[in-house]
């Protein structure tokens, strides 16, 4: 049987017909007037998807290149940090961070959980000297999504910059920097922002800014000093991937269009249907409180192996999930529903999820599930969202 291929993993994300469509256009040149004028969109885009008045930088990377950039830009070797450590790519902070030689302090969250923010609190008491903590907005190897908000507020009082990998967090749920005291925002383009993969962004606040002036570039291409002064001028440092930055035009125009807070308010229904129909097919949650807006973790039985029901959800009902990463990745299957993902996909998700975890020798508890989730969905639509 032919099916429909749907892509509901945590990135990359399904592409929207007129992103592909722009980005399909003859090549224009990166120091050219038509570039500067995109260039100039593109900022004024970028600043109010991070509400922040500063410049958001574009590299040609993945997510973890800003980081890596983010890491070299803010930090000297032997300055002390805090990673607040709950999943495999809050880990990811801490190997860039000793591999620049900065000394790493860890905050240890259990998978699943979200940080508290009193942890923080007292680790920032124990270690006045962190000029830093690093952690994630939603951590996509677990489906958590951090209390960045109440943690900014504790970073806003000491020296040490709040550094937040909002890689599968940026457009999907609210972070805007500005208002709640972000000094460095980081994401990548394939994820809430409808792109292919190769193109992070990266913003840093006033005082972030003060730290990196007086940080000695040590990476030649991650200069972000000197991005800066051309980002300024509408211009890049490098040559840049132009027909992402094309496409980022037109996802941005999208959000625009669409606005932020029912884009936020889709992301939010439709976590809560996803949630809810798991629920009622008997499976278990893997984050239950502090869930993450774009992808739900779901913990199979011990007997069932979750490699086994992601290639029968593909071969079968062609749908795509992915599973765990690190310790997990036999036991856990992570639903992506981030970007230009509808109702309609999630319903043939679920649908997938139940029919393969059937076929393995799961059972399913309720056979209304579907419904459940559409109640929830419609209920969530209603729902107030706190966007700042």
């Amino acid at each position: 049987m032919l099916n429909k291929p749907r892509l509901l993993t945590p990135g990359p994300t399904p592409l929207p017909e007129r992103v592909r469509l722009a980005m399909a256009h003859d090549m224009i040149h990166h120091r050219k007037a038509q570039f500067k004028a995109l260039f100039g969109e593109v900022q004024t885009g970028l600043k109010e998807l991070f509400g922040t008045t500063q410049v958001v930088l574009p590299m040609a990377a993945s997510g973890t290149g800003a980081m890596a950039a983010a890491v070299t830009g803010l930090f000297q070797p032997g300055e002390t940090v805090l990673v607040v450590e709950a999943g495999r790519f809050a880990e990811r902070w801490s190997e860039i961070c000793r591999m620049h030689g900065i000394h790493v302090v860890v905050i240890t969250v259990p998978w699943g959980e979200g940080v508290a923010p009193q942890a923080v609190q007292k680790a920032l008491a124990a270690h006045p000297e962190a000029s830093g903590v690093l952690m994630q907005l939603s951590e996509t190897s677990t489906g958590v999504q951090h209390p960045v908000k109440e943690v900014a507020a504790i970073t806003r009082e000491s020296k040490a910059l709040l550094v937040v990998d909002g890689i599968s967090g940026v457009s999907i749920a609210p972070c805007p920097m500005d208002a709640w005291g972000i000094d460095c925002l980081v994401t990548g383009s394939q994820k809430g922002l409808m792109l292919p993969p190769g193109l992070a962004l990266l913003a840093f606040s006033g005082r972030a800014w003060q730290k990196a002036e007086g940080v000695p570039p040590c990476n030649f291409y991650f200069n972000l000093l000197a991005e800066r002064e051309n980002c300024l001028k509408n211009q890049t440092n490098f040559t840049t991937p132009v027909s992402l930055i094309v496409g980022l035009r037109e996802s941005l125009a999208m959000f625009r269009e669409t606005g932020l807070e029912a884009v936020y308010r889709k992301q939010w229904a439709l976590t809560r249907m996803v949630r809810a129909s798991v629920k009622a097919m008997g499976l278990t949650l893997y984050a239950p409180t502090h869930f993450a807006w774009g992808v739900t973790s779901i913990l199979l039985p011990e007997a069932m192996n979750a490699s086994t029901l992601v290639a029968h959800a593909t071969s079968q009902h062609g749908v795509i999930f992915a599973a765990g990463q690190g310790h997990m990745k036999d036991r856990m299957v992570r639903f992506g529903h981030m970007g230009w993902v509808d109702y309609g996909d999630i319903l043939a998700g679920l649908h997938a999820l139940a029919a393969s975890y059937v076929a393995l020798g799961g059972f399913i508890s309720c056979r209304d599930y579907l419904e459940q989730g559409l109640v929830a969905y419609h209920t969530a639509l209603q729902e107030p969202i706190t966007l700042v």
